[in-house]
């Protein structure tokens, strides 16, 4: 065990299921992600879209039994549910708020203990492995998310504690930064295109699986547009400032009002860490500041992949 393995509870999302025998058709004129691409071996992250293109929910999808399980922020499960079921309506499929039936954990630096469960999980991004009532994913940042019945939660979690210290949620989100894997939850819901938060450079969005809603927007952008809001990474050093939530305002002097909100953040040894989704001139001029014209400073980092519109599209 090294001194960054750990595993958690993610408490913070809640199951989407869809199934029956007309899921997969239903689905995909529905998400953003191509269900051909999904089996046993493999999952994907998607989103869904309003007709303008707007994210209403971003999630990991993977099969699980008749249908599809999809895991997103847990405020979004009810809304997302009752949407979804006017659309289902004359197709034969079901959706049902699974939360209380699954646990799902994170592990970072734990595959020590996943052979220990009997799962052997490749490392390529995405791979899935089921087993022993349990199923493990690989995230593209080498990090798992393992899935279990909630009936077999609490042997499972002691069996993850015998080889893995247990750590907070705030920890896992940390990592989720650091990998630059944007999030669409509660608040932020309808304020970004997929391109705004990378989804397409994480496999996210397909532009070979024909209609869905909001796939003209989508696709537009990223054929014939130039966008003017993407992803960054940033830092705030040595603030004792609250955690910011998600949808907080980030200003800069190149304009007078807000230049982009935070994505998703978490604190970081006395600092803040989060991603945001800003104006690309801002970014390029580099003075951002959180919450208000004379917040606290941000620094701008890296992201741990590149963007690549000729890769992209062919998904």
């Amino acid at each position: 065990m090294t001194d960054t393995a750990f595993f958690c509870v993610l408490s913070h999302e809640g199951i989407l299921a869809v199934r029956g025998p007309d899921a997969a058709k239903f689905l995909q004129g529905q998400l953003t992600c191509n269900l051909n691409y999904l089996n046993a071996q493999q999952s994907s992250l998607g989103a869904r879209c309003t007709p303008k293109g707007r994210m209403q929910s971003s999630f990991r999808i993977l099969p699980e039994g008749d249908g599809y399980l999809l895991a997103m922020d847990r405020e979004l499960v009810q809304t997302q549910l009752s949407d979804l079921s006017k659309y289902a309506a004359f197709s034969k499929s079901k959706l049902n708020d699974e939360s209380a039936d699954w646990v799902r954990f994170g592990i970072s630096g734990g595959d020590g203990a996943l052979v220990s469960l009997g799962l052997d999980l490749p490392q390529a991004a995405d791979q899935v492995v089921t087993g022993h009532g349990l199923i493990a994913i690989r995230l593209s940042d080498g990090r798992v998310e393992l899935w279990t019945r909630a009936a077999e939660a609490e042997t499972t979690r002691l069996r993850l504690a015998a080889q893995l210290p247990e750590a907070l949620i705030d920890r896992w989100l940390l990592a989720q930064i650091r990998a630059g894997i944007g999030q669409v939850v509660a608040s932020t819901r309808e304020l970004f295109i997929p391109q705004m938060i990378n989804l397409q450079a994480l496999g996210g969005v397909s532009f070979k699986k024909g209609c869905y809603t909001g796939q003209e927007i989508v696709a537009r952008m990223q054929y014939l547009g130039k966008l003017k809001r993407r992803l960054h990474r940033l830092a705030a050093q040595g603030t004792d400032t609250e955690v910011p939530a998600p949808g907080l305002d980030l200003y800069s002097p190149t304009h007078g009002s807000s230049v982009g909100e935070v994505v998703l953040a978490a604190s970081a040894e006395g600092s803040l860490e989060l991603l945001a989704v800003l104006q690309e001139d801002a970014a390029a001029d580099g003075r951002i500041f959180l919450g208000s014209p004379d917040g606290p400073p941000l620094t701008l980092l890296t992201l741990p992949y590149t963007l690549d519109a000729d890769r992209e599209i062919q998904r």
